[in-house]
């Protein structure tokens, strides 16, 4: 196997090949390598729940404000906003050994992880 370059800026996966070329792996070492500064990814939940870490302990409701009517802007203003003053970061955090004010953790299978 060989590494593979990343992609794209803040590809969070260290990635290989087989020098064969048939395929690739990738690993994702969010713990013991964290990459929560570069993080650019948020989940969306099928209750209309937004997560901005993958290991995040509650969500944000955008469901009201798509319900409520809130236009395309005032729901792009609603992110920015949310994404702008995120202070998400478990895994830096805990590779600190500094216990997350918030431990309680929502399953990956919940949020698409």
């Amino acid at each position: 196997m060989e590494p593979v370059a990343p992609n794209y800026r803040g590809e969070v996966a260290e990635r290989y090949r087989y020098c064969d070329g048939a395929g690739e792996i990738g690993l994702i070492s969010s713990v013991t390598q964290p990459f929560c500064g570069t993080c650019q990814r948020a989940r969306l939940s099928a209750e209309g729940q937004l997560f901005t870490c993958l290991f995040a302990g509650h969500g944000h409701d955008l469901r009201a404000r798509l319900r409520g009517g809130d236009d395309d802007e005032a729901i792009r203003a609603a992110l920015a906003a949310l994404w702008s003053r995120r202070d998400d970061r478990y895994s830096e955090l805990r590779t600190a050994g500094v216990q997350p004010i918030d431990s309680r953790r929502i399953e990956m299978s919940y949020i698409g992880g």
